[in-house]
């Protein structure tokens, strides 16, 4: 089998998880989740699960990688200030604050989030709202509004995650821009290509 990441956790169980979470959530640095693929018949934390304990602690997952033929990895870390919360996100926080499954330490980045305006930063994305220079750097070219309007919902989303979450007004620009230029040749901008 392929070598395991220095820093990789193998929980076997959804209780598992929590109980590493509960002793480790307070480390700066993230951790690679690694779990058995479902086929495979052995015990795993379903990826639900592994989000939702995530939450209940603070933390966030993000990429996810195939480490071999039975394994995968997902990546896991504390969840920095005022990065967005997805609807999906926030409707499992209000069903795990509901069950009285959230820690401390998860309640706090939420509180933190709504104070921080971070909480709802995310609902035009999820409402697919065209923000005003976006659709007026889309109406500069002759195809590319009716092409990004033809892109599937969750490569809007992505697009439009991606512009809003630009830290500075010209990484902004330089996203819309390319999102009109690309959109002109129905090409969807942010997309991973090789």
């Amino acid at each position: 089998m392929p070598n395991e990441p220095d820093n990789a956790v193998h929980p076997l169980s959804r209780a598992e998880w929590r109980a590493w979470l509960e002793q480790n959530h307070t480390r700066p640095e993230g951790v690679w989740l690694v779990s058995y693929k479902k086929a495979t018949g052995k015990p795993r934390v379903e990826y639900d699960e592994a989000v939702e304990e995530a939450l209940c602690f603070g933390w966030i997952d993000s990429k996810g990688n195939k480490l071999d033929e039975e394994r995968s990895l997902l990546w896991f870390s504390p969840r920095k200030p005022k990065t967005g919360w997805s609807k999906p996100n926030k409707e499992r926080v209000e069903r795990l604050i509901a069950a009285g499954l959230i820690a401390p330490a998860g309640l706090a980045k939420i509180e933190a989030a709504k104070q921080d305006g971070s909480w709802n930063a995310l609902d035009a994305v999820e409402a697919l709202e065209i923000p005003p220079d976006l659709a007026s750097a889309l109406a500069g070219y002759s195809q590319a509004q009716q092409n990004f309007e033809a892109f599937p919902r969750s490569a809007k989303r992505g697009i439009l995650e991606w512009i809003v979450n630009a830290k500075r007004p010209e990484t902004r620009a330089k996203r819309i821009e390319e999102t009109a230029r690309l959109a002109q040749d129905n090409i969807r901008a942010n997309q991973w290509r090789q």
